[in-house]
């Protein structure tokens, strides 16, 4: 399997269901509508659902009838990039090479444009659950209360307040952990069980997903934390340094380089065993996790 291909397929086919699910540029207040497709259409990678869309295919499904599910979880990733680069927040000036929301829109309309498309994400999960077949209907509800708590106090959310209130400050292995497993983790976990879940995973295929997306998760956080170091600030699209600055506790700056690359590809290792008795296409799933180790963006 060509991944390159397969993302950029896939990518292909969430931006498209995005643009068709989102209010056009010039319906009234025509400025959130602008700000919203802004950061959603600003280069993102399109990671979190087309790892709901290969968690199906990995089961021996089509994928296609869950974009309206891969998107909403889009919307929901994009609206907490917005409100992670605030002032009050990271303080960022640039996303994917490109100014973010509230250096274009002020900061009053970036809240706005995340705060709407957070919004928009659990209609189209409502949208989906209403046009759904009776048998699905409490698998929807299901979803729905996963990724909501996986944005909420008990995931996205709490991550993010740990964070904050952890800069500047020493911390345990056990506290940087809580931070990323949750701020980040959180919505990894809730797109792979998403596909899984929608597509009728039997219990033991959802416990292969789930070990999957919890080792994906870590493995990326750690690749994360890793560029901020060694990244090319021309490739990432943004400043590199930005932990050490906000002086934020991070796996290099914890466990070191070195350690830090063998904790990532120890995470890689077992999220590619976790499905690999999986009864469909899991080439995806297990180049994805593989790409980690590699990756410049």
């Amino acid at each position: 399997m060509d991944l390159k291909k397969y993302l950029l397929k896939k990518a292909g086919q969430v931006d498209k269901a995005l643009s068709a699910l989102l209010p056009e540029n010039s319906v009234y207040p025509e400025i959130i509508h602008e700000a919203m497709r802004y950061s959603l259409f600003a280069g993102g990678k399109r990671l979190r659902p087309i790892l709901c869309l290969a968690s199906a295919e990995a089961l021996g499904k089509e994928s296609g009838p869950l974009l309206p599910v891969a998107c909403a979880l889009e919307m929901v990733h994009t609206y907490s990039l917005i409100h992670d680069d605030l002032p009050a927040m990271d303080d960022d000036d640039y996303r994917r090479g490109k100014l973010t929301s509230h250096k274009v829109f002020g900061e009053g309309i970036a809240i706005l444009a995340g705060d709407a498309l957070l919004t928009r994400a659990f209609e189209l999960l409502a949208e989906f659950g209403c046009q759904a077949e009776n048998s699905l209907k409490p698998v929807v509800l299901q979803v729905t209360r996963e990724v909501a708590r996986a944005a909420g106090s008990l995931g996205m959310i709490g991550g993010q307040v740990v964070d904050l209130l952890s800069e500047g400050k020493p911390i345990e292995g056990d506290t940087l952990t809580y931070i990323h497993t949750h701020k980040t983790g959180a919505l990894f976990l809730a797109s792979v069980r998403a596909g899984a879940l929608l597509c009728g995973a039997s219990e033991k295929e959802l416990d292969a997903l789930t070990a999957y997306a919890e080792n994906f998760g870590l493995a990326f956080q750690i690749t994360d934390d890793l560029l901020d170091i060694t990244g090319d600030e021309a490739k990432l699209g943004k400043p590199v340094g930005s932990d050490v600055r906000n002086e934020k506790v991070t796996y290099p700056s914890l466990y070191g380089l070195e350690k830090s690359r063998v904790l990532a590809e120890e995470a890689v290792k077992k999220a590619v065993s976790a499905v690999g008795s999986l009864p469909g296409s899991t080439g995806p799933l297990e180049q994805l996790a593989q790409y980690l180790l590699e990756r410049e963006t």
